[in-house]
């Protein structure tokens, strides 16, 4: 699934939670366990790395000096 190209990030997301949820039971073997957490990780990789591209598109319009500019968007961190 984490191969596919356009990866919808809500459905990896949503079966991210599945995983740890399945993980967390403590009903898969430990085979089981390993191909989750590999699938997991994958998933992990692909959020991430949308969620990185989102954030670089995202600008925020300001009004300065009378003109509107494009700047970056900022978190709560500053990055």
């Amino acid at each position: 699934m984490a191969e596919k190209k356009g990866v919808d990030f809500e459905k990896s997301l949503g079966r991210l939670e599945e995983l740890v949820q399945q993980m967390e039971s403590g009903t898969l073997s430990l085979e089981e366990m390993i191909k989750h957490f590999e699938e997991g990780s994958s998933l992990v990789g692909l959020c991430t790395k949308k969620l990185n591209e989102v954030e670089q598109k995202i600008e925020v319009l300001v009004k300065k000096d009378g003109e509107f500019k494009e700047v970056p968007f900022e978190t709560e961190e500053g990055t």
